[in-house]
């Protein structure tokens, strides 16, 4: 019987079974190939796979418990996905395991080359950073190992450990968290350092009297606020400000040199910003940026991390909330509170305690900012950029 050359395996087959009675290894192997047979036709007859080395030497693990056996089962695969995901199915057609009733569930069907093309990835990347940015960019994992290549040159200014790229220039651009930092350098930009939030720390001041200085902000009310605060404190040179709606870190090359390209004195800024009445605005945000009673008493309260149940009662919900690139808050009686899109979440508005807030995206410190902001105890994404918060984070 040909066996199978490790080089050749694509992918292993996963399952656990479970046996009303005692069983042994020779019975297990024997039930997948003899309740297999004639099963799947003849170009998929495990006896001829196995034979002809498209599968394996099956390896079957049992241990006894209660009168039961249990235990795992993998088949090593040569063949295509399709054929792989077929004969996984095969086995968990198998009933019975010599005089036992049995079930068979398949957990997984591990990918053997993905994990290779991971370690390649990782080392490359390592590699690269030895050797600097050179390449010519001819692939997508080419240009992956370039951009951590230099996002790794991130650094850290002053007593505030400010993320930051190369400041030595003459010219600096003053941005307001760590990913607006990673996303310049991800696009070749090296001169940036982050305030860590929206108040100026003192060292972003004092460099700010030595260099050229622009403030580049997100295209929101946010990023206004900023600028008014920022302008006050530090000497700015230029205004910069992502496109409407969008932040910083979300841009994409094209639109940050456009962005910076587009940039504005800051003295002529201030008189059009007077023009257009963004007093009047700053009036309006300083007003909805009053905590309401409700609020300022729900952070005095502890975190309450939600239950697998609860999670399973608005698993319905949560599934309406991915692919929607939505928010969606719940309070404590798991009711529906507020829904918007994500990019809104920043001007979010609520009067009544959430307790859970499911998102469609990443949740970056600023989305986990605005949840601490509200008292939220849990937060729902498809990711997390940071994990520092006493919140308890959730992944869908």
């Amino acid at each position: 019987m040909a066996k199978i050359s490790p080089v050749s395996i694509k992918y292993i087959i996963h399952a656990k079974f479970e046996a009303e009675g005692a069983v042994e290894k020779p019975d297990i192997i024997g039930a997948v190939f003899g309740q297999t047979e004639g099963l799947l036709g003849e170009d998929l007859e495990m006896r001829e796979l196995q034979r002809s080395g498209k599968i394996g030497r099956i390896e079957v693990t049992t241990n006894s418990e209660d009168r039961k056996t249990v235990g795992e089962i993998e088949v090593p695969s040569a063949m295509d996905k399709t054929e792989t995901t077929i004969i996984a199915a095969a086995l968990e057609t198998i009933e019975r395991i010599g005089p036992s009733d049995t079930k068979i569930v398949v957990e997984d069907i591990e990918d053997v080359r993905g994990s290779k093309r991971d370690y390649i990835l990782e080392r490359a990347k390592k590699l690269m950073e030895r050797l600097g940015e050179s390449g010519n960019g001819i692939s997508d994992m080419t240009d992956e190992i370039k951009i951590a290549a230099r996002t790794s040159k991130i650094q850290s200014y002053g007593t505030e450990n400010l993320p930051s790229g190369d400041i030595s220039g003459d010219e600096l651009i003053i941005v307001e968290g760590r990913a607006d930092v990673v996303n310049l350098l991800k696009n070749g930009i090296k001169n940036a350092i982050a305030m860590n939030g929206t108040k100026l720390p003192d060292s972003v001041a004092e460099l700010s009297k030595e260099k050229t200085t622009t403030l580049f902000v997100d295209g929101d009310r946010g990023g206004t606020l900023i600028i008014k605060n920022v302008t006050e404190n530090a000497d700015i040179d230029f205004i910069a400000m992502a496109p409407e709606g969008k932040e910083v870190e979300e841009l994409a090359g094209k639109e940050i040199l456009q962005a910076l390209r587009k940039r504005v004195k800051a003295s002529e800024y201030m008189h059009q910003s007077r023009k257009r009445g963004v007093r009047e605005y700053e009036r309006e945000a300083s007003f909805r940026s009053e905590e309401p009673a409700a609020v300022k008493e729900v952070k005095k309260t502890e975190i309450k991390k939600m239950t697998a149940k609860e999670k399973e009662e608005i698993a319905s919900e949560l599934n309406k909330v991915i692919g929607s690139k939505n928010v969606v808050v719940f309070n404590e009686k798991l009711e529906r509170i507020k829904k918007l899109p994500l990019r809104k979440i920043y001007s979010l508005d609520l009067r009544e305690q959430p307790y859970i807030m499911a998102i469609d995206g990443t949740a970056t410190p600023k989305i986990i900012e605005v949840c601490e902001h509200f008292g939220c105890s849990n937060l729902i994404a498809t990711n997390f950029v940071s994990t520092d918060t006493n919140i308890n984070l959730v992944s869908f």
